[in-house]
């Protein structure tokens, strides 16, 4: 990857912990997206279940509601752009493959649906590799480890042969930021980014106005924009390739003034 590229949030849910809500109607998904892209987005990663700590599960034909009438307008009307799809079970990956989604971006590691990764192999589609410890509705239960690093640093070996043995080729790991960690965790693990890149795949960092942040600065997620650009700067200068973020002119701005050092 010659420079680090930036994937624009889209999220169609009504409870995501920043943005749940605001974009469900057509005028506001469209307008995000042209706004985003406009910014330099080069993906726009749309997701219609919420993976906050806490959040339930809903069945494959809601998530598919909220998200294919979306994909297939947007894929058409901006070819350009690679449209991700954040999605833990293998229906939805494999009817948004069919709707033009570029990418299968899932949580949960193959995990969750035990179709997932055959589906995946059977689009042929880049598959986004994360790490979570536990699902959503539990994964902030005091999570725990012996050494936070290793054990993503194992995750990603381990899965990584087994995406390859499925026959996908294309993965872009995720140390999943927020998903099983504890603010010390997730500290440790940006600290240490550079020995969870895994070469031949791109690293991809998502800690966009998350709680890592608004927690322990006592604020809000609206408020925590600042620090976010701080840490992605960070992430950048210890080789993150994607930054997956809500605020994607700033993150454009913080990957051309960090190129600027070589």
């Amino acid at each position: 990857m010659d420079k680090p590229l930036v994937m624009g949030i889209l999220n169609l849910t009504p409870d995501s912990f920043f943005d749940g809500g605001r974009y469900l109607l057509s005028e506001a998904w469209l307008a995000q997206t042209e706004k985003m892209i406009g910014e330099g987005a080069a993906i726009i990663d749309i997701g219609a279940v919420s993976s906050r700590p806490g959040a339930k599960s809903v069945s494959e034909e809601e998530e598919l509601s909220r998200l294919i009438p979306v994909l297939s307008v947007l894929v058409k009307r901006y070819p350009a752009t690679i449209f991700s799809v954040d999605t833990y079970q293998a229906k939805v990956a494999k009817v948004s493959a069919d709707a033009g989604a570029g990418i299968i971006n899932d949580i949960s590691g193959g995990r969750m649906d035990a179709q997932m990764l055959e589906t995946v192999a059977n689009t042929g589609l880049p598959y986004i590799l994360m790490h979570m410890q536990g699902v959503p509705e539990n994964m902030q239960n005091n999570p725990s480890y012996s050494d936070v690093i290793a054990e993503v640093n194992l995750f990603f070996k381990k899965s990584i042969q087994t995406l390859k043995q499925k026959g996908i080729r294309e993965v872009i790991i995720d140390p999943g930021f927020g998903f099983g960690k504890t603010i010390p965790h997730n500290y440790s693990l940006l600290q240490n980014l550079g020995s969870l890149k895994q070469p031949g795949y791109p690293l991809l960092v998502g800690i966009s106005r998350k709680s890592m942040i608004y927690k322990l600065l006592e604020i809000s997620p609206e408020e925590s924009l600042n620090a976010t650009s701080a840490l992605q700067l960070i992430a950048l200068l210890k080789g993150a390739d994607i930054l997956r973020v809500h605020d994607v002119k700033e993150a454009v701005q913080i990957i051309k003034v960090t190129g600027m050092l070589g």
